[in-house]
């Protein structure tokens, strides 16, 4: 097979996906409207530190106001979705980011709190509602690709959102940016207001009574093993981001900090596409098995910025794959009717996920060592990869039996 073939085969799951109606256009606003969005933690946090004087410990606060805000209202936004539809919910949640952010400013601290948890609490839901859009689009044996684009278009804002809020930080001000972040995540909700993708199954009869689902019959230990995986996979992210800053302070290469999370994020992105275009499913726990199991030696590599780099590709090639497969898990074993609120437990699980493994990683890192930050999320992640083995193990079992049984019986009849 010549290069060009292959090149050609490896593309078609792509090609395939993004020629389905509405799913270029989604992604394609997707990742414009999650720039803002990505960029609110560290404006805040130059705002509270630069303009109101705090310490970056009630800095962290505010940050874990929006957080705990986020994981509480995602699920509930999500049900709203479920039931009243994507537009209502976001012109509530346009509006609140409207005040939050135009009011913030000029808060004192101890209002800046509860108002960053109230307006966490009704955040523009637009992470989980492209998972949701996502599963709406594309027929079940096709969202893998599709997921993974998804997911190298979240890496992307990430890339783009924080180091946009820290240049305009730094030379106009926090004060300003905050804003400017604000107007973003406006406009952002008013493009998806006016794309208004598709959040329930359209391949279903439109005059079809929609089934009420109670959470016992979705609320299942396969996708309480899938948010445990998700969970685990971002606090494993989350630890490494602080660890690999504190590695580089350490061995007085904090100036390389910069290149090797790039380094990190392009290995996310070639990942994420080679996962996309495999034709054999990747289950998300082997996923994180290999991410947790990648990340622990990472610090060994900390002596040069460049040793950490090439310690970060094997576990940074597996970021976007362990999210991609958990969000397309979740969208398969949530039916569509409560698919909104599904999603948005999946977005709680990530958001605490990501909050826990920093300040875990932190309290590690002072206790010990900077590549204990690594080593000890790391081992987190394998634990609960093992501690979720035996429902993977029991849905095989119990699958096999159910292909062998109609075999068995066409044998004897």
């Amino acid at each position: 097979m010549t290069p060009e073939v292959r090149t050609v085969v490896n593309l078609k799951p792509y090609r395939e996906a993004l020629a389905l109606p509405g799913l270029r256009s989604l992604l394609l606003v997707a990742v414009l409207a999650r720039i803002p969005l990505t960029a609110t933690g560290v404006t805040l946090t130059f705002y509270v530190v630069q303009d109101l004087g705090r310490g970056y410990g009630a800095a962290g606060l505010v940050g874990a106001a929006v957080t705990v805000g986020a994981a509480i209202g995602g699920p509930l936004l999500g049900r709203l979705i479920d039931r009243r539809g994507l537009r209502p919910v976001l012109v509530l949640t346009g509006i609140v980011e409207a005040i939050f952010w135009s009011t913030a400013p000029s808060l004192p601290y101890l209002l800046l709190l509860p108002a960053a948890f109230i307006a966490g609490s009704l955040a523009l839901p637009i992470f989980s509602v492209v998972r949701q859009s996502v599963a709406a689009l594309v027929p079940e044996d096709r969202r893998r690709p599709a997921y993974a684009l998804d997911s190298m278009s979240v890496e992307l804002s990430f890339m783009i959102g924080p180091a946009l809020a820290v240049a305009l930080a730094t030379t106009i001000s926090a004060r300003h940016t905050l804003y400017l972040v604000g107007a973003g995540i406006v406009a952002a909700g008013v493009a998806f207001w006016l794309l208004n993708p598709p959040t329930a199954d359209g391949r279903q009869e439109p005059d079809t009574p929609r089934r009420q689902v109670r959470r016992r019959e979705w609320v299942t230990p396969r996708l309480l093993a899938v948010l445990a995986i998700s969970l685990a996979a971002t606090l494993v992210l989350g630890g490494t981001d602080v660890a690999v800053v504190a590695v580089l302070r350490e061995s007085g290469e904090a100036g390389w900090t910069g290149a090797v999370l790039a380094m990190w994020a392009v290995a996310s992105l070639v990942g994420g596409f080679a996962y996309g275009a495999t034709h054999r499913a990747v289950s998300p726990l082997a996923l994180l098995a290999g991410l947790s199991l990648c990340t622990i030696p990472v610090g060994l590599g900390g002596s040069h910025w460049w040793l950490l780099c090439l310690a970060m590709i094997p576990a940074g090639a597996l970021c976007a794959p362990t999210l991609a497969a958990t969000a397309d898990a979740v969208s398969k074993l949530a039916p569509a009717e409560v698919r909104g609120e599904a999603m948005g437990v999946h977005g709680s699980a990530v958001t605490i996920g990501l909050a826990v493994g920093a300040p875990l990683a932190g309290a590690v890192i002072d206790a010990r060592a900077p590549w204990w930050g690594f080593a000890v999320t790391g081992v987190i992640g394998a634990l609960v990869a093992l501690a979720v083995l035996p429902i993977q193990l029991r849905h095989r079992r119990a699958a096999a039996a159910a292909q062998a049984e109609p075999a068995y019986a066409a044998a004897n009849h």
